[in-house]
């Protein structure tokens, strides 16, 4: 038997995997972790990728709105913000002129205890903060996006301080190609209706993981970011255990850019062949804090599993199935092309990830472990369930027989296998 151990939560569960099934690991390349991050943060934000460094727009009296990403996602926002906060002060940038924006998107506000969480304790105490609420009614038109014609309203906090910086981490992302750099202005500091118009550009062939070119909701919301007249960046790329392993800070483009190519390098994992089982976990918390987020890894592991093959997910999911636009599109049970042709009328995050789950479904039968209640797990998501992963590995192979091939993906929002020609 080969053990893998898979995250779930903020812990850890086995799978036993018999060794003549298993065709083995499918892992992001292992980079470094940087030993002294705040040296190598600082000294990133004094030598920036192209663009102005932090002294050319920002001084005494300035005031700065710095994004940073909400509970969902796993940025490493505290190891990064204290050293951005320093510099700040160096340059004459009191903390009472400092705003701190949660890119909440679509997503519910962080709460104060998480808050506290994702700052640290002291940042938390010494400086606003505030979570973006894309309903507000007090959002600022920006502007018009030239190729796809999305009215540009953002954040009131955000459009008015005289210097605007993005935080986040580069990484897959499975419509936008790759999440951080733009991604910090649309979504996350964005009205729902910005969002909705981008986010119906999803329908496209190209929007999906791992591709920038020709991507209509990349190239919208770099326009976006542009119009929003974005200063400076300051994103890192983690390892596979969470640890920054490079930092790339300046210019909205081109630091955003060489963040893509190191986590291309790090991320795409060519394959030999598509298995009959995968077993996959999203990652652990946060990513699988509820089945909304948990599907990034069912979407990458649908490319290293045969057609009617199974995937395995496990996600703890403490949060349940976590949007309830999405559960209410899975109760429907809609058929794709109604789903597809009412999303073309007018487009729906949540049912775009109901359609997404949907086709997924037609490719590959998906077992659950989780916490999830069964009633919703598979009486309206349509998946199987199962109160462990081995439990799940043998109902596995009672579908495809006892002599199926397993991968593995233990960090699978982080991982697009890619089939070798």
């Amino acid at each position: 038997m080969v053990d893998v151990w898979l995250p779930y939560g903020r812990t850890e569960i086995c799978s036993r995997i018999p060794t003549r099934n298993f065709l083995g690991m499918i892992e992001p390349k292992q980079k470094q972790a940087i030993t002294d991050v705040k040296a190598e943060i600082l000294r990133a934000l004094d030598n920036p990728i192209g663009g102005k460094s932090l002294s050319e727009f920002v001084g005494k009296g300035s005031t700065v709105s710095i994004v940073v990403d909400d509970v969902t996602r796993s940025t490493p926002s505290k190891m990064m913000i204290s050293p951005l906060l320093e510099k700040l002060n160096q340059l004459g940038v009191s903390d009472e002129d400092i705003m701190v924006i949660f890119g909440c998107g679509t997503h519910r506000a962080v709460k104060p205890e998480e808050g506290r969480e994702l700052l640290g304790e002291d940042i938390a105490d010494r400086v606003r903060t505030l979570s973006h609420d894309c309903h507000a009614e007090d959002h600022v038109y920006l502007g018009t996006t030239k190729k796809h014609g999305t009215k540009v309203y953002v954040n009131k906090a955000f459009a008015e301080a005289d210097a605007r910086i993005l935080t986040g981490d580069v990484e897959l992302h499975y419509y936008a190609g790759y999440g951080g750099g733009r991604k910090s202005v649309l979504p996350a500091v964005s009205s729902f209706d910005t969002i909705q118009h981008n986010h119906a550009l999803t329908l496209h062939p190209d929007a999906r993981t791992g591709v920038l070119d020709g991507n209509p909701v990349h190239e919208d919301m770099a326009e976006a970011a542009k119009i929003a007249n974005v200063d400076f960046i300051l994103n890192v790329v983690t390892n596979r255990e969470g640890e920054i392993a490079e930092v790339f800070a300046g210019d909205l483009e081109q630091a955003f850019s060489q963040g893509v190519q190191s986590v291309t390098e790090m991320c795409k994992v060519p394959i030999s062949r598509r298995s009959d089982i995968v077993v996959v976990s999203p990652g652990g918390h946060p990513t699988d804090i509820n089945l909304y987020q948990a599907y990034k890894a069912i979407d990458n592991a649908l490319a290293s599993v045969k057609r009617g093959g199974v995937i395995v997910l496990a996600a703890e999911c403490p949060e349940g199935y976590g949007n309830e636009v999405f559960f209410e599109w899975m109760r429907e049970s809609k058929d794709l092309k109604t789903i597809q042709k009412e999303l073309r009328k007018h487009f729906d995050l949540g049912g775009y990830k109901a359609y997404r789950l949907l086709t997924a479904l037609q490719k590959a039968k998906i077992i659950l472990v989780s916490t999830m209640p069964d009633y919703y797990a598979v009486n309206v998501f349509g998946l199987r369930t199962a109160r462990a992963v081995n439990d799940a590995l043998k109902e596995a192979f009672e579908i495809t027989g006892k002599n199926a091939k397993i991968w593995a993906m233990p960090h699978g929002h982080v991982t697009l296998p890619m089939l070798e020609a």
